[in-house]
């Protein structure tokens, strides 16, 4: 798997082992307006960043054409997903009901 996670505090480690995701997400606990997200980076650029409110953003940061897209998620779904960008199943995520993202506007799933 060749991925990376960027922990709350803005530290990022490389290809960590997949349990560091759950702890990752356990981040998000806490209260920190100055770093609101957690995130998963797969080395195809796409990134899946995760809030706190359940916001899950997803967008290639490669590929600038394409526009970021979110949903609204529980934690244990955000977990999943970010297992499936770990593993490089970029066609499940494009499965997802994902929405344009849009500051400050979520929609529930």
């Amino acid at each position: 798997m060749a991925f990376s996670i960027t922990h709350r505090n803005g530290a990022m480690q490389a290809d960590p082992p997949i349990e560091a995701i759950e702890a990752l997400l356990e981040e998000l606990d806490g209260i920190d307006d100055e770093h609101p997200d957690v995130a998963i980076s797969h080395d195809s650029g796409c990134t899946l960043s995760a809030f706190a409110s359940g916001r899950l953003i997803y967008e290639n940061v490669e590929d600038l054409d394409q526009l970021p897209r979110q949903i609204l998620i529980d934690r244990r779904v955000a977990r999943d997903l970010f297992r499936v960008l770990a593993e490089g199943d970029l066609n499940r995520l494009e499965g997802e009901a994902w929405q344009p993202y849009r500051p400050g506007v979520i929609g529930a799933r």
